[in-house]
């Protein structure tokens, strides 16, 4: 790739990275983003391309302000009152265009490199104090103008989003450099692990002709394998054809995760690209042979059974693990794929391949945190799917179908072969539309974030709404406009931005799972709920109960 070396473009990198934000966010067309990521890295400098992929890849900086002082440094310098700055962000929907819009117009001009942002003036004030903080804010703020100002404060707060995939950051990268997609993508996994800073070395090692062996980062650092993911079905499975050519097993509810053992360490990979080693001693600690990385699903395990998300997320959350904690919520690993075996990459291999060799591993290692998924088998498609009507007694979400011919692909794709998930219908109530927030964005205008009540009977058996969940998706764009309107014409009161309703629409609400919770003042927590469908042929007096929800907890 071609890398040009004219200082000028460093000086107004922080400038070119806003303008390449702009044209990402203001087009949906998948070759408009590709064009805009190829023309920003055909002449960034490394040190700034280096921070750039970090960002666009998904990389989340812990935040280095808190709001509380961005919101009360940008109203001092813009000389407005906390309640005009409250309603400009009502209005608005988003804290850094919001103080972006507010800031006066700035005196001075920015000629400092995004990398030198980044490492010199950004996360350098995450140990200053509020006098110092506003003393360089007020400094960079007059510098910038106000496209600059609003991508500053999103990389400040550790807010930066933008409607860019990662794999499409990897495609202009490939079709940038003349390296192979697989490449770069295996190249990029635990990019933006926040535990390695981004620097010119790591990018040109990203953008460097192929080497012979692409299993670890080029510095040591032994990276797991792009994650193969599956595609939801959709059709009967007997449109899959002969049921011997799929390996089925069950689908879990936990952290799909990659177990890695090289140069005699072992580091344990979410998908998410955040290395967990340390918050899962019980499976990090596992001794198996150097040139072995297993591909599988982290899961709290009781009485030989998954435990609930909700007791996995205990987990998940904790930097220190007491032994209480290690005892209450034992974890495991449940290995469904092997990817290196030897110090080999098997990813070509056939499934029947890997999983044999697979078998082997498991056996040889014998450790009781260390669980082989299941192999499910049945004489046809009918049988399966009598098998899979029990998914919910078994604390799972229902199955994987794996063609026994494919490889291990990268990412999404069926260029390699193909992995189903078959998952059961999700969890379904009826609820009554109780608040209501407005969304952010292009929506920051409308109503869009709701909150859902079921009935329950109090002490004195008088019959109320007790709220039970949030959601904000589901919905078409005229749906949206529809309930909207009707929040508008039947607010009975208001706390800041939330508005509380008379009680008119029922709506389906569908969810993966559900949990004891005591967090929550209906005692329980749902998982993953959205809005199925507004049921205008229910009345509100019917429908569910909390009674109705307790009944689905196993």
């Amino acid at each position: 790739m071609s890398q040009r070396t004219n200082p000028l473009h460093s000086k107004k990198a922080m400038r070119e990275f806003a303008g390449l934000y702009n044209e990402l966010d203001s087009t949906t067309a998948t070759i408009g983003k590709l064009d805009a990521l190829k023309r920003y890295f055909s002449h960034a400098q490394p040190a700034n391309a280096a921070w750039a992929v970090y960002f666009l890849a998904g990389g989340k900086p812990r935040q280095t302000i808190s709001t509380k002082l961005l919101r009360q440094f940008s109203t001092e310098m813009s000389g407005i009152p906390e309640w005009l700055f409250d309603e400009c962000y009502l209005a608005v929907g988003d804290l850094a265009e919001t103080i972006a819009h507010i800031l006066p117009p700035p005196g001075n001009e920015s000629c400092i490199a995004l990398a030198v942002w980044m490492e010199e003036r950004i996360i350098p004030l995450r140990n200053e104090t509020p006098e110092k903080i506003r003393g360089a804010l007020f400094g960079y703020w007059d510098e910038l103008q106000a496209d600059e100002r609003f991508l500053l404060i999103k990389l400040i707060s550790g807010g930066f989003r933008v409607g860019v995939s990662k794999l499409l950051v990897v495609r202009a990268l490939s079709e940038l450099s003349g390296l192979d997609i697989k490449i770069v993508s295996q190249r990029m996994m635990g990019w933006t692990d926040s535990g390695l800073q981004p620097s010119a070395m790591r990018y040109s090692s990203l953008i460097a002709p192929q080497v012979a062996f692409e299993g670890a980062d080029p510095h040591g650092q032994p990276y797991p394998y792009p994650f193969f993911l599956a595609h939801p079905l959709q059709a009967d499975p007997e449109t899959l054809g002969d049921i011997r050519q799929w390996q089925a097993e069950w689908k879990y509810d936990g952290i799909r995760a990659q177990l890695v053992q090289r140069g005699g360490q072992r580091w344990l990979w979410s998908r998410g690209e955040d290395l967990i080693t340390d918050r899962f001693p019980e499976i990090s600690g596992i001794s198996f042979a150097d040139g072995t990385v297993l591909d599988g699903e982290i899961l709290v395990w009781k009485n030989d059974r998954p435990a609930s998300f909700a007791e996995l997320q205990k987990r998940i959350g904790r930097k220190t693990l007491s032994s209480k904690i290690l005892n209450e919520l034992p974890a495991v690993f449940i290995a469904f794929d092997l990817l290196e075996h030897g110090g080999q990459d098997i990813r070509n291999a056939a499934q029947s391949e890997r999983r044999g060799k697979l078998e082997d591993v498991v056996s040889a290692i014998g450790a009781p945190g260390l669980i082989i998924s299941p192999v499910i088998d049945a004489h046809d498609w009918q049988a399966l799917r009598v098998i899979r009507d029990s998914s919910r007694s078994r604390a799972v979400e229902g199955m994987m179908l794996k063609s026994v011919s494919a490889r291990y692909g990268a990412g999404r794709t069926k260029e390699s072969g193909v992995w189903w998930k078959w998952k059961i219908d999700p969890y379904t109530v009826d609820a009554v539309l109780i608040y209501a927030q407005k969304g952010h964005g292009r929506r920051a205008s409308l109503y869009t974030d709701y909150t859902f009540a079921v009935w329950n009977d109090d002490l004195e058996g008088k019959r109320k709404l007790v709220p039970f969940a949030k959601a904000y998706s589901g919905l078409t764009d005229r749906e949206i406009a529809q309930v909207d309107a009707v929040i508008r014409k039947t607010t009975v009161d208001k706390f800041g931005p939330v508005r509380s309703v008379m009680p008119t629409m029922v709506f389906e609400i569908g969810f993966e799972g559900i949990a004891l919770s005591s967090r929550h003042k209906a005692g329980i927590a749902v998982r993953f709920p959205r809005m199925l469908r507004i049921r205008d042929d229910k009345k509100i007096d019917e429908a569910d109960s909390l009674e109705t929800l307790r009944g689905m907890l196993t």
